[in-house]
């Protein structure tokens, strides 16, 4: 088995292109994901930023919805950013009608909860696990996390709310890394994939 780990963007809306550009420089096989046959293929996920409303409904129209919640029970590493972000959380706090999660991490989130677009801005973020300076975190109409279960582990805040958290094999941010040209977070996300092959290989 390669130690080259094959990880999926689901590429039905947001920045998918920058998403596969930071995997591949993380040293990870890095393609785009629409169809449940291709969701099969992958190691890993990550969920981009976007419209947190629309990527669920195309998750639904698509047919990955489904397979996607049973792939993160059975312990796919996934990681979101923003828009994916909520999409792991079980419960949104004011979701729009109709919104549906793939859940993951017992988190309540926030949409929108920086702002809106106009209100985007940058902020140097210390992430626990990321190793070196702090990672600049791009925030564009971010959501927050209101509050996490026991079983979560807060990985960053920014102006006392809580932006980074990891539960298990799911990772989550509130901003966007793959903007920035710092892939660390990215390699994290790698390692957490790599760390799961070797276990099931055992």
């Amino acid at each position: 088995m390669s130690d080259t780990p094959v990880i999926g963007v689901l590429a039905l809306q947001g920045d998918v292109r920058e998403h596969l550009t930071a995997l591949a420089v993380a040293d990870a096989v890095a393609r785009p994901v629409r169809r449940p046959e291709e969701l099969t293929e992958v190691d890993g996920l990550v969920i981009p930023g976007g419209e947190s409303t629309t990527i669920s409904k195309l998750a639904v129209l698509f047919g990955v919805m489904e397979p996607l919640r049973a792939r993160v029970r059975d312990g796919l590493p996934v990681y979101g950013t923003c828009a994916g972000m909520i999409m792991l959380a079980d419960k949104i706090l004011d979701p729009r009608s109709g919104q549906e999660t793939v859940g993951g991490i017992d988190m309540i989130v926030r949409r929108n909860a920086f702002g809106r677009q106009n209100e985007s801005f940058e902020a140097a973020v210390g992430v626990e696990g990321v190793a070196g300076a702090p990672v600049e975190g791009v925030f564009i109409r971010a959501p927050w996390v209101e509050s996490v279960g026991a079983g979560v582990e807060v990985l960053a805040e920014h102006g006392g709310h809580i932006v980074a958290v990891r539960q298990g094999n799911a990772l989550a941010t509130s901003f966007h890394p793959e903007l920035t040209g710092d892939h660390r977070v990215h390699a994290l996300f790698v390692d957490m994939v790599r760390a799961e092959r070797a276990a099931e290989s055992l």
